[in-house]
């Protein structure tokens, strides 16, 4: 069974300013997404697609698909504000994105067997991807959706340098029971408040959009993705998250999403302040052995 691997790259970086998945952060020039393809292919998996804007295509096919070429399959699907189910329309003054869960919308045409999602400018670490592979060749087709997600803990994923939106999961026996989207996280002393006040310890599970799914999934995404443009459609701000759809298919008993837990080390550029951080711990993962200076020497 082949499984893919699916990399949301069409995100406009509006808080970090630029098109941060094309940065440099490794020692011989790699960007975030080399580690994560290099970590898939280790992992076992056969085929990457990466979701990217249009205008972004000619840029992106120079400066990171010829780096794996030879290495792994790779192919582009393309994420457009006007691609929308039925006979919706977007607001002639949107402008934002409709979200991960659109992003993966966009490419209902090129995947056809198991897939796993993960965002492009985050480094999720080797761990993850061997998790989810084999939770994928393991996955069943037929519903309920046979789905998987590897969680981190809250407190290794924040950023010293301004808050973050995290999906704080609840798990039962092994499984996802929910996931709900707390905004505005930050560390405050020993521990991690939401813009509503809430507290958290730090040891939460976290979701960092990184899941795995059928090809089941993306029936399921049209028909949720129909009802939120229904309800929200005509907001110029609304996105439609990942977290959300896996949430909805749980409490619809469509879908039953395993929970993985990484203990590896991640890191994500949300503010340009990130950068230099994730710069140093890549480094430190070479000077450990744990990736070659050059990954695709």
């Amino acid at each position: 069974m082949k499984i893919t691997l699916l990399v949301l790259a069409a995100g406009m970086g509006s808080r970090y300013g630029g098109l941060k998945q094309l940065d440099q952060v490794g020692p011989s020039g790699e960007t975030i997404m080399d580690y994560s393809v290099y970590d898939a292919i280790r992992a076992g998996f056969d085929r990457v697609v990466f979701v990217i804007r249009k205008d972004f295509e000619a840029e992106f096919r120079e400066k990171v698909l010829s780096r794996y070429e030879g290495k792994i399959e790779t192919a582009c699907a393309f994420q457009d504000l006007d691609d929308l189910p039925g006979n919706y329309q977007r607001p002639a003054d949107r402008v934002k994105p409709w979200g991960t869960g659109h992003a993966v919308y966009a490419a209902r045409k090129i995947v056809d067997g198991p897939f796993a999602v993960i965002n492009a400018d985050d480094f999720y670490g080797a761990e993850s991807y061997r998790l989810l592979a084999d939770a994928l060749r393991n996955s069943k087709a037929g519903t309920p959706l046979d789905c998987c997600m590897a969680g981190y803990l809250m407190r290794n994923t924040l950023s010293e340098n301004g808050t973050v939106s995290r999906g704080v999961c609840t798990e039962e026996n092994g499984n996802l029971v929910s996931v709900v989207e707390r905004t505005s996280l930050k560390r405050e002393g020993d521990v991690v408040r939401d813009e509503e006040g809430n507290s958290y310890t730090g040891e939460e599970l976290v979701s960092m959009n990184c899941w795995g799914f059928s090809a089941g999934l993306f029936p399921e995404l049209e028909r949720l993705f129909t009802e939120f443009l229904a309800a929200r459609g005509t907001e110029l701000k609304s996105e439609f998250y990942i977290p959300f759809v896996a949430d909805q298919l749980i409490r619809e008993n469509r879908a039953t999403v395993k929970m993985l837990v990484s203990r590896a080390t991640w890191f994500g550029v949300t503010y340009k302040e990130d950068k230099p951080l994730v710069t140093e711990g890549l480094k430190n993962l070479v000077d450990q052995g744990v990736y070659p200076a050059n990954l695709f020497n």
